[in-house]
């Protein structure tokens, strides 16, 4: 028994709740700023540019920036609420991994699965791991379909 009045997951509830609000309708203003001097990721292969450098004010008066911006905030707010996932894949000491598997029919996703790993499985475990979840799913929807 412990000597706190509240328990273990209270305390992950309410990191949650403010991990959740922190996401909630970002300053717009702000986006702008802290992506100006950000390089963008597909630059970086050849020395990066920063969102400012790639799409100066002076080319447009800032049109494509703007463009830029608006967008990046609209996929902010319209970002899925993964608080609960995170805080817990924190609390447990998993971290995000790269490797997703990934559903689709026709031209849209219909399921998407992220991976988080404990930081000792090696390389070739997490490649296994999904690897084999990927394989099993895929067996399980042919037979699926194959059964209609």
């Amino acid at each position: 028994m412990t000597d706190l009045p509240y328990t273990e997951d209270d305390l992950r509830a309410e990191a949650t709740s403010q991990l959740a609000t922190l996401g909630e309708d970002p300053d717009f203003m702000g986006v702008g700023e802290q992506m100006e001097d950000d390089v963008v990721t597909s630059t970086e292969a050849d020395g990066g540019k920063t969102w400012g450098e790639l799409l100066p004010f002076e080319a447009d008066r800032g049109e494509a920036f703007n463009a830029a911006q608006r967008r990046i905030h609209d996929l902010i707010n319209g970002a899925a609420d993964v608080s609960d996932w995170a805080v817990n894949l924190g609390a447990d000491g998993l971290e995000p991994d790269e490797h997703q598997l990934g559903f689709s029919a026709g031209d849209r996703p219909i399921v998407r699965i992220h991976f988080a790993f404990a930081p000792e499985l090696t390389d070739d475990a997490r490649e296994a791991l999904v690897r084999g979840i990927g394989e099993a799913a895929a067996r399980e929807m042919y037979l699926a379909r194959s059964d209609r």
